[in-house]
């Protein structure tokens, strides 16, 4: 079985990798989030599990590996919680974000070394 997650390409982990590491299903990441269709943000509870802050309530939910690990020990009582974050394979929009930064980099020291007119 593969126990490998994702993340995000802010190291932050989704409901289904919560999932995956906690090994409960996808309504028990929800109801153990602390979270409320009503408020954005609610105040941490360090008896639930906290997710990232958002900036609407139409963000997706994501939770900071340490987190996740926190809540599975100290809540769920498991033993031997280790995340270990992996980034995502590069993929063809990161090599062509990649090389537009560098062909913008060599535009700018050309500027640069122009002397003023």
């Amino acid at each position: 079985m593969d126990n490998r997650v994702f993340t995000t390409p802010e190291g932050l982990l989704t409901v289904e990798a919560a999932q995956k590491v906690l090994n409960r299903s996808r309504a028990s990441v929800y109801r153990y989030a602390n979270t409320d269709p009503n408020t954005l943000n609610p105040p941490y509870d360090p008896s639930r599990l906290n997710p990232e802050l958002r900036q609407s309530l139409e963000d997706p939910i994501l939770f900071h590996p340490n987190e996740v690990a926190r809540f599975a020990a100290d809540i769920l009582g498991m033993k031997q919680v280790t995340i270990h974050v992996q980034e995502s394979a590069e993929t063809t929009t990161h090599k062509l974000l990649r090389a537009i930064l560098s062909e913008l980099q060599s535009i700018r020291e050309l500027l640069e070394s122009k002397p003023p007119s």
